[in-house]
């Protein structure tokens, strides 16, 4: 339940923007400026913020941000670590996935790739409160899903 002062401290909200943008680089320029400029925010404080957040990442990898756009013109944001499907694909070596996941198999990884990218993705958000098991195990889905066969070992 919400206090009586949360509530009324409680802004407004414009819209809620997704975007995926390279880690420390943020620029006015598209996709970026046309998606903050509709909801008039600041978009070099944003960039200076991303890029300031971003750049402990090596350059032109996908981060994932969601910002929140208030109606009176501020915002706030979370940016996520990159995708499992872009982890992978980096471990792996790989350009895309398999055009037949399940009768084709692109590429082997192993289970201690899968641990490596897990311990990466706990640190997220929405992933905070997961076993590091259970993580592994969604991994592990998407790998299969990708056409990435994973085993106990490499050979």
């Amino acid at each position: 339940m919400s206090t009586l002062k949360e509530i009324l401290t409680r802004r407004p909200l414009a819209a809620t923007i997704r975007l995926t943008v390279p880690a420390g680089g943020a620029r006015p320029a598209p996709p970026v400026g046309p998606a903050l400029g509709q909801y008039r925010l600041n978009l070099m404080a944003f960039c200076k913020d991303f890029n300031a957040r971003t750049q402990k990442y090596k350059p032109d990898t996908p981060m994932a941000v969601t910002i929140t756009a208030f109606k009176d013109n501020t915002f706030e944001f979370t940016v996520k670590s990159p995708s499992v499907t872009w982890y992978l694909k980096k471990a792996a070596g790989i350009e895309s996935g398999s055009s037949r996941p399940g009768h084709v198999i692109a590429t082997t990884l192993s289970v201690r790739h899968i641990y490596e990218i897990a311990k990466i993705k706990q640190s997220d958000p929405y992933c905070q409160y997961m076993s590091l098991e259970s993580i592994c195990k969604s991994i592990i889905g998407t790998a299969n899903t990708m056409g990435i066969k994973v085993v106990k070992e490499l050979d």
